[in-house]
């Protein structure tokens, strides 16, 4: 299958190299000419304009975005629908606010154009080799292309959730999740740092991570980070925090379901920026940079 992907940044780069090892023909766009020529260099092909990309694709057209929440994702939406037909298919990957989501089905459904929500997790390892993927919206196009969602996505990693907005809400309170995790885990880290006994604590998340109840991923990514990084001295506890938990946290006031947890993980990222550094916050940023590739402030 032919498929138009905006945006080749860190997500987008590794999901066109993804989609092209699966057997689909991918024509790439982002504004950034670098970042069409490395995609270029790695054999995706890219076209210079939304319309250019669009007018290389087969009907039914499927375009793939996986650009920044917001403004931009709004931008490219609206360029998008003025070239969109009937029955073709439009797809927002990014971390979308679920209501804007709800939004964008709506005004795709009245232009016969089926629109596809979709909660991307497992970092930029995820989009090149195997996401989870959350999927909200048309179920038809869901369908169309649930093929091409499984060869993208780990074993048991792709789900359809609902209509429109569902997919999206469900990532955001994956994200929140995430962030209660994450604060655990620098805590818990910087208590064995104080303490009277001298660990070396990359060794501490190895060990949690074979048998232990607290093993997973993020526990591997404390092992990785903390044999770079031993004391994380060289990285400031600033944590960035790019807007899912506080839209959980809003979901949580908005249900009156309490969500102390998810609550305070956010609160801490806040204060983090205020300069409250600590070592547990130096944990939580290493981990993004390790999941991600989010930036670090190094010291």
């Amino acid at each position: 299958m032919r498929i138009g992907l905006v945006g080749l940044g860190k997500m987008g780069y590794n999901l066109a190299l993804n989609l092209k090892d699966n057997g689909h023909e991918v024509i790439g766009f982002d504004l950034s000419k670098e970042a069409r020529a490395a995609a270029e260099k790695d054999g995706v092909a890219t076209a210079a304009s939304i319309s250019e990309q669009i007018g290389q694709l087969a009907t039914p057209r499927v375009l793939w975005l996986m650009v920044p929440s917001g403004a931009a994702t709004q931008a490219v939406i609206d360029e998008a629908l003025d070239l969109l037909e009937s029955g073709d298919v439009l797809i927002d990957a990014g971390n979308s606010n679920y209501k804007d989501s709800v939004r964008h089905g709506d005004v795709c459904a009245k232009k016969g154009v089926a629109f596809l929500d979709v909660g991307t997790s497992g970092g930029t390892s995820g989009a090149r080799y195997g996401a989870c993927l959350m999927i909200g919206g048309d179920q038809k196009a869901y369908d169309l292309l649930s093929e091409v969602f499984d060869q993208v996505s780990c074993e048991d990693g792709c789900t359809y959730v609902g209509p429109a907005g569902a997919g999206h809400f469900m990532k955001m309170v994956h994200n929140g999740v995430e962030y209660g995790m994450m604060e655990a885990i620098g805590e818990g880290f910087a208590i064995m740092r104080e303490a009277p006994f001298d660990y070396d604590l990359a060794a501490v998340a190895k060990n949690w991570n074979h048998g232990s109840v607290v093993r997973s991923w993020l526990m591997e990514l404390a092992e990785v980070q903390l044999a770079k990084h031993p004391d994380l001295s060289d990285i400031k506890g600033i944590v960035a925090a790019s807007g899912e938990a506080k839209w959980t946290v809003e979901a949580a006031l908005a249900e009156e379901v309490p969500a102390p947890v998810i609550a305070q993980a956010l609160f801490e990222r806040n204060a983090s920026q205020m300069g409250e550094e600590n070592f547990s916050n130096k944990m939580v940023s290493a981990l993004r940079n390790g999941f991600g590739g989010h930036a670090i402030v190094n010291e």
